[in-house]
């Protein structure tokens, strides 16, 4: 059996003709589906706006994919530039700052948020989109002070403000400073209401903790995407406090649905052309353009 070993006892796996090793590398082009935990190659899934073609389970998607399903090409990201500052130099299993790096590093963004201007269909908006590959989509100083200045600048161009939510809540590692934000962020979208300019807020899966408590369900819209995990706190956590079992379906979108707590519930394949009927309906009148507080 020589000819089966190398001299040093290794595997050759050349067959003996001197040729290299071929090796077929498969690593990363398959995926398993979480719902019917089929296996779909990858190319297939993001042809498929990363939607399941056997179950419809919606994949996580990235805050510049998300931009780019649901505007037109050519949009501009605005108010960029801001990171975190560790208010509290924060240390848990490993310093806040090390975390903050990590994120910025794998994200390739300043924080969990991204800010646009743009059209979807022939309606000019504002467009903030969150990532939750940035620390679990986490709400701190930034993203508050982001999604504020997208209020802000749709109040003051007088374009509908479209926010994508995608978060495990209020940053732990920023202490008050980001329960501050939820404060800030329903003053700024109040103040979007008195000047009548429409606000569409899609929740996505995990849309949990203080974004759900603040801007993510004041939406004149509020729109979610199937299955979606949306809620204050987590089913295992409101199961221990109550020493209930929970209903089926408890906290996803369609359960929230049912209840009231949501406007509609829409494929990711239609959600762009939903939100455009929906401006068509929500749309700003001409005689807003003139108000006193435009900037235009």
């Amino acid at each position: 059996m020589s000819w089966f070993k190398r001299e040093n006892g290794e595997f050759d796996g050349s067959g003996g003709n001197g040729d290299e090793e071929k090796i077929v590398r498969t690593e990363g082009l398959w995926v398993k589906c979480p719902g019917c935990r089929q296996t779909i190659w990858k190319a297939d899934l993001e042809a498929n706006m990363n939607v399941c073609p056997k179950c419809q389970h919606h994949f996580k998607i990235g805050a510049k994919q998300r931009l780019d399903l649901l505007l037109e090409p050519g949009y501009e990201l605005v108010d960029g530039g801001l990171r975190s500052t560790d208010p509290l130099n924060f240390t848990d299993v490993k310093a806040y700052k090390q975390r903050l790096r990590k994120a910025q590093q794998d994200t390739g963004l300043d924080d969990a948020i991204l800010n646009a201007k743009g059209q979807i269909g022939a309606h000019e908006v504002i467009a903030s989109a969150m990532e939750y590959g940035f620390i679990g989509g986490s709400m701190g100083a930034v993203v508050g002070e982001t999604i504020a200045r997208a209020a802000d600048r749709a109040r003051n161009e007088k374009k509908p403000l479209i926010v994508v939510a995608a978060s495990g809540g209020a940053r732990m590692m920023e202490g008050v400073v980001s329960l501050m934000q939820m404060a800030k962020i329903s003053t700024t979208l109040a103040q979007l209401d008195d000047e009548r300019v429409p606000y569409i807020c899609v929740l996505t899966d995990p849309t949990t903790g203080g974004v759900t408590a603040s801007f993510a369900m004041l939406g004149d819209l509020n729109i979610a995407e199937p299955g979606a995990l949306i809620g204050f706190a987590g089913p295992r956590v409101i199961e221990q406090t109550i020493r209930q079992k929970l209903p089926e379906g408890f906290q996803r979108s369609e359960f929230l649905l049912e209840k009231g707590f949501l406007d509609a519930v829409v494929h990711r394949h239609q959600l762009k052309t939903y939100l455009i009927r929906a401006l068509d309906f929500m749309k700003v009148p001409n005689t807003a353009l003139s108000s006193p507080t435009s900037t235009r």
